[in-house]
């Protein structure tokens, strides 16, 4: 059986004995029913992987003895910031998920004109934990060892007008250049993915204020999420670590 990889919270030390956090020991102890003598790979955020040997496990915690720790780097030199016009249902969090896994560092999700996604401040925090605990599994699936930061909600203008040395890349259907013509070498890239129903004419010309290059992907018309995760295997492919 191929040994799970399990996000830790907190710094890790080789010797120490540390209890699991609540979702990784109903992970270990209830989902995958590990028990004592078993072995586990945890990660802390420090780009790391540590070898672990469960202690203890029961229904309700899971202790665990760090037993080595290895340099692990497996991220892009591509940095890569998602901002995402919010999508309903489980589309955003399909987004999230393979965007972690694509390679991106930092995704914000947005409010735009035509967002169909309205959400009051208790449930904007309950999806915003949600979408972290996304990501976490997706690191813990691919073998990221740095978990990408998940911003809270702001509004697109806002986002757009934030000070940033990347390159900004805003995909519109009626673009002249590509990613293929951009220039070489990037990176920092900080790409803008619009809503189902597209960004307003007022909200590109917003774009085009903070420097915002407008690219398009292809010939045809993809959905939201088809678009982020499109671009952003481009981005990698030309200017990152895939290919």
């Amino acid at each position: 059986m191929r040994i799970p990889r399990i996000h830790h919270p907190e710094l890790l030390t080789v010797g120490e004995d540390v209890a699991l956090s609540e979702d990784a020991a109903n992970h270990v102890g209830r989902v995958l029913r590990m028990g004592a003598g078993q072995a586990l790979q945890l990660f802390d955020g420090s780009n790391q992987i540590f070898d672990a040997e469960i202690v203890q496990a029961d229904k309700k915690s899971v202790r665990v003895k760090v037993l080595a720790a290895n340099a692990d780097d497996r991220e892009s030199p591509l940095h890569l910031h998602l901002g995402q016009v919010m999508s309903r249902g489980e589309k955003m969090e399909f987004t999230i998920q393979k965007a972690v896994e694509l390679g991106v560092n930092v995704i914000t999700p947005l409010f735009s004109e035509r967002c169909g996604v309205k959400l009051d401040a208790e449930r904007l925090n309950k999806k915003l934990m949600q979408w972290r605990k996304i990501a976490v599994g997706a690191c813990e699936q691919c073998g990221r060892n740095l978990v990408p930061e998940i911003r809270p909600a702001m509004e697109l203008e806002e986002w757009c007008a934030e000070q940033d040395a990347s390159l900004k890349l805003n995909l519109h259907p009626r673009a002249s250049a590509s990613i293929n013509t951009l220039p070489q070498p990037v990176e920092r890239v900080r790409l803008l993915i619009g809503p189902e129903g597209g960004l307003t004419a007022d909200e590109i010309a917003m774009t085009a204020r903070h420097q915002f290059t407008d690219i398009l992907l292809g010939p045809r018309v993809l959905r939201t999420e088809t678009t982020a995760l499109t671009a952003i295997t481009a981005l990698q492919v030309r200017f990152g670590d895939l290919g």
